[in-house]
């Protein structure tokens, strides 16, 4: 975003903000229905061997209301995922110990990309009316800071962007951070129980298209096998399941005794994923580019996370993106 942006700071603009975020928040939350469905996606991850996995991928989603989740993935890079939430508990059987980035990614991006009303309403939130694809849209921008310095035209870099379309409450592009774009196409959506469904999703990092998500059918289902409910005795004897938590955003400064007169700021931003080891895997810049790019991702893959992982605490991962702040001239 480049033009002029409105800050969003009386009670009564701020809720209405967070209800417009709320609304298009609604539409994800499929698995709070009564409809049970299929869901069928695949999608294509094309980063030149940044991350994991490049290549073709499948998933599917079988969700039945009150009883159950099962989900798999598999990719032409060998990855394979079978997993099921059940009766309160996790159940999983794959190929690796931690869920690839684009995995990640894909399943957040077709069921919880937009943060909740209570969580943005912690910070700043400011608002621009743009055209996107040819139509008018509404761009929420939402720090977690209450007071961040950011520029009158243009994102913060500590700003998320989410632009919906005011007609439909229907999320058009979401960017977590500068560097890193989502686009929602409903040339052709699918319906579930009064949800719709985009029929692609589209992520692009500096530029380039790492990512394209083709919903290929989402169908109400009446009668399913309970047993797909079941876990295999390979998933009992697994062990406890990596849960998936929200992004982490971390800020580093380069240089902080530098006399600043005469210098500015410009930042870098490092993406990848925490595993339950506290260790940065799949990382890479999403301003390659960058002169200071390498220093960056250097930077970054040298933080020590395990440290702030409590003793006995069960198995997590999340994304990290850690916005590296360097002085120049």
């Amino acid at each position: 975003m480049t033009g002029p942006v409105r800050p969003i700071q009386s009670p009564p603009e701020r809720q209405a903000a967070l209800g417009f975020l709320e609304r298009a928040r609604d539409n994800f939350t499929r698995r709070s229905s009564d409809q049970a469905y299929d869901l069928k996606v695949s999608f294509t991850a094309d980063s030149s061997g940044q991350t994991n996995y490049d290549g073709t991928w499948e998933m599917e989603d079988i969700n039945l209301p009150g009883q159950g989740l099962h989900w798999t993935a598999k990719s032409s890079a060998g990855y394979e995922i079978n997993r099921i939430s059940a009766a309160g508990e996790v159940y999983a059987e794959s190929t690796a110990k931690s869920i690839p980035l684009r995995l990640q990614e894909a399943r957040g991006l077709l069921n919880n990309p937009l943060p909740s009303a209570s969580y943005a309403n912690r910070g700043s939130i400011r608002s621009a009316r743009v055209e996107f694809n040819g139509k008018p849209v509404t761009c929420l921008l939402l720090s977690q800071s209450k007071h961040p310095m950011n520029p009158p035209l243009g994102r913060g870099w500590d700003e998320a962007e989410e632009c919906i379309d005011p007609q439909t409450g229907l999320l058009q592009l979401h960017s977590e951070v500068p560097g890193r774009y989502v686009v929602y196409d409903y040339l052709s959506p699918f319906q579930l129980g009064g949800h719709v469904l985009p029929n692609s999703v589209t992520v692009s990092e500096a530029g380039k298209i790492v990512s394209k998500l083709v919903v290929q059918s989402a169908s109400p289902i009446a009668n399913v096998d309970p047993e797909s409910l079941y876990p295999t005795k390979a998933m009992q004897e697994a062990g406890p399941v990596i849960s998936i938590k929200g992004a982490e955003r971390i800020v580093r400064i380069h240089q902080q005794g530098r006399s600043t007169s005469g210098l500015s700021l410009h930042a870098v931003c490092i993406m990848g994923v925490i595993t339950p080891t506290g260790k940065l895997t799949e990382a890479h810049s999403l301003q390659p580019s960058d002169p200071e790019s390498d220093t960056a991702l250097q930077d970054a893959q040298a933080i020590d996370f395990s440290a702030g992982i409590p003793h006995g605490a069960p198995p997590q991962q999340h994304f990290a993106f850690i916005i590296e702040n360097f002085l120049t001239k």
